[in-house]
């Protein structure tokens, strides 16, 4: 079945429009649309020295010729320039996803893959905004999302995102994680078709709190919540040092790991399999997908930036959606 797949660039002065353009050079089994400036596009095809056909977005998806794309149109303000970052250009890239997520909603795409963004341009140009996971999540009304991140052998959800560190502690709530488990135990059952997920939960502390001696919300969130939901038949090994954690001991049977924040747990995933990694955004009403990497503004327009993580994230997102259907 071909599918239509949504892609939204990013920032157009860094490489996912570079990686976008590169990867149907060779055509593709689904319709990928992409949801940009159709000027910037063919500038920087230009600009990489490669063809580039775009076509309307018709009836029924069909297959990509080599060097065809499909587009839903979504002008920029300003024009394009690789590795200089426009601010007047931020509006566009949020209209990009508000297109996105509206089409994906209505089910006239059966996936969205994101391409990477900068955040601060955005937050520069007045716009209030703190990363693709969050935004989705306000703008399909979904009350709670959980952030995942797979490559070879291992995947890796985050109890939190985008927060400073400083404020992790207070974030790590019951009610915060139980979710989080929750959420990553039936899209691993429903999307991954893993009967009895095995999970490792990370401590938020060193030593997993050492008893208490180095914190205590080992003692007091999660470990009680992780007895609870044993008792309903979750396969949960842990609250475990994050330091041991990722060694094969643990992670040779386990299924995913719930890190409590960002840096404590995709560091050592993108160590594994950067440029290979693909970021899943679980409990959506919709498929989302994204690379691992950001826009690598000294790389745009250089045809060096390597097409792995979108090669992976547009294959994971034809996957779940034709497992979905």
């Amino acid at each position: 079945m071909t599918l239509r797949l949504a892609i939204t660039p990013g920032e157009p002065a860094g490489i996912g429009p570079d990686l976008l353009i590169q990867r149907v050079q060779n055509g593709c089994e689904h319709e990928l649309v992409a949801i940009a400036d159709p000027q910037m596009l063919q500038d920087r095809a230009q600009q990489l020295g490669l063809p580039l056909t775009l076509r309307a977005v018709e009836d029924s998806p069909r297959p990509l010729a080599p060097g065809e794309l499909a587009i839903e149109p979504c002008p920029l303000a300003a024009i394009a320039v690789p590795g200089q970052a426009d601010k007047q250009n931020a509006s566009a890239v949020i209209q990009s996803l508000d297109k996105a997520i509206t089409g994906c909603l209505d089910k006239t795409y059966d996936a969205l893959i994101t391409g990477p963004i900068n955040k601060a341009v955005i937050n520069d140009a007045g716009i209030p905004f703190s990363g693709h996971t969050e935004y989705l999540a306000a703008h399909s009304n979904t009350e709670h999302v959980v952030m995942m991140l797979a490559t070879e052998g291992l995947r890796v959800a985050l109890a939190t995102t985008h927060l400073p560190l400083s404020e992790v502690a207070a974030a790590i709530t019951t009610e915060q994680l139980e979710t989080s488990l929750r959420i990553l135990q039936r899209e691993l059952i429903d999307k991954f078709a893993i009967r009895q997920p095995r999970l490792l939960v990370c401590g938020l502390n060193p030593h997993a709190g050492e008893n208490g001696h180095l914190g205590r919300e080992e003692i007091s969130v999660i470990t009680p919540l992780l007895e609870k939901l044993r008792a309903e038949g979750f396969n949960l090994i842990g609250p475990l040092p994050a330091d041991s954690l990722f060694t094969p001991k643990y992670l040779d049977n386990a299924d995913a790991v719930l890190a409590m924040y960002h840096d404590q747990g995709l560091p050592v995933l993108k160590y594994q399999g950067f440029g290979k990694a693909v970021n899943i955004t679980l409990g959506l009403p919709f498929i989302r997908t994204s690379v691992d990497h950001g826009t690598a503004l000294e790389l745009a327009g250089s045809g060096k930036a390597s097409t792995g993580s979108i090669t992976c994230a547009i294959d994971c997102a034809a996957q779940l959606a034709q497992s979905s259907n």
